[in-house]
């Protein structure tokens, strides 16, 4: 049988902890998402001042960098260069940047999306609250 390390309760505490320290020493109002493996939702908080609408994208791009195993940039890369096609693939609704994977041992063991500020933003505050892990 295959053992896989997985996130702790603990884990995503400390993600969610460095990624909120992160945006808010830029004073980005932000949501924040933190997925298992599978997509499903582990963490979700919303900063002071962010848009309603971030507490669904955060989500999104955590969930599609997750299940893609890759950042969610790569999807809008490919759509932005004109393969269109990629807007019809199913259960991947958040193709922005802004959503991390989180690689441990060389395997995928969630994801990390952020939504409130410039994807480029985003995805900064994602890999701090990743890095926290010391992976």
């Amino acid at each position: 049988m295959k053992t896989k390390p997985q996130l702790t309760l603990d884990d995503v505490r400390a993600i969610a902890q460095a990624a909120e320290a992160e945006a808010r020493s830029h004073q980005w109002a932000v949501s924040i998402a933190i997925v298992d493996d599978g997509g499903h939702l582990l963490w979700l908080q919303r900063l002071d001042g962010a848009a309603p609408i971030s507490a669904q994208i955060a989500p999104a791009k955590a969930r599609t960098a997750a299940i893609g195993r890759r950042e969610s940039k790569v999807y809008e890369d490919m759509i932005n260069q004109g393969r269109v096609s990629f807007l019809s693939a199913p259960t991947l609704e958040g193709m922005l940047e802004g959503g991390v994977p989180i690689l441990a041992e060389g395997q995928c063991v969630g994801a990390v999306g952020v939504s409130g500020v410039k994807s480029n933003e985003d995805a900064q505050i994602a890999r701090a609250g990743i890095t926290a892990l010391g992976l």
